[in-house]
């Protein structure tokens, strides 16, 4: 008898397309810090930059110190490239810290979901027939979300398109582990099963292959229609990453 598979997606850039959201959301809360970021200074063109440079980013928060970057800088290649350097002088800047930041960026979620819920799960939507794909998982799988996003905003955006996944199948921000480390839990419960571990950073993927206690029962795909640049893409296959593209995880059994 086949075994059934065993996923752990990625959130955003596999799941979800929260590019939209998350540079919104990061400009917001960019405002409480730096005041001249008014709400009516964010543009189309800034949101699209936001886009271009998002795998800068591994965890949500970020985003407000890339849009404050994104406002100072012009080049997009620029902001990409030295966001880790810059990250701490922006911090020390407003004198501020990463918990802080994390609040912030959740707090600020949380105020414009309990004031447009369905404006805010607009602006979430799930990658073409993703949604579908899911379902099907939960027929046929054991399927689980390792992300760095906050577990409420998975599970709202998961409900709004009907897509049941228990609370205990979602590890995100609050449990305050790497990747790696959740991926070995996940294994211990299914052990000598296959786990396809699907992630759109290449830096998240190198991570776990360096990790000598899921070298043999994790597969390593790198989502091709997520947040990552084409060196990235190339790099990938040079460690011996998979290259996934989103028509190929649609129609794996």
């Amino acid at each position: 008898m086949k075994q059934p598979m065993i996923y752990a997606l990625d959130f955003d850039g596999v799941i979800c397309d929260s590019a939209v959201e998350t540079a919104i959301t990061g400009w917001k809360a960019a405002g409480r810090l730096w005041p001249d970021l008014t709400e009516d200074r964010l543009s189309e063109q800034l949101i699209d930059r936001f886009r271009r440079v998002r795998p800068a980013i591994e965890t949500g928060y970020e985003a407000i110190l890339v849009m404050r970057l994104i406002a100072l800088e012009d080049d997009n290649h620029a902001v990409l490239t030295g966001f880790e350097r810059n990250k701490q002088k922006l911090l020390d800047e407003v004198n501020v810290d990463v918990d802080f930041l994390k609040k912030l960026f959740g707090d600020t979620r949380d105020n414009w979901i309990a004031a447009d819920l369905s404006g805010w799960i607009g602006v979430n939507p799930l990658f073409l027939s993703v949604a579908d794909k899911l379902k099907q998982l939960n027929e046929q799988a054991t399927w689980y979300v390792v992300t760095t996003k906050q577990e409420r905003f998975v599970k709202q955006i998961l409900s709004a398109n009907e897509i049941e996944l228990s609370g205990d199948n979602i590890f995100g921000l609050e449990r305050n582990r790497s990747k790696a480390d959740t991926l070995i839990e996940i294994m211990d419960g299914h052990p000598n099963e296959q786990i396809y571990f699907v992630e759109d950073r290449l830096p998240a993927l190198l991570n776990v292959m360096a990790n000598p206690k899921l070298q043999t029962l994790i597969k390593l795909q790198l989502a091709d229609w997520g947040y990552n640049t084409a060196k990235d893409r190339q790099e990938a296959v040079h460690n011996g990453i998979e290259l996934l593209c989103i028509e190929d995880f649609l129609k794996a059994k």
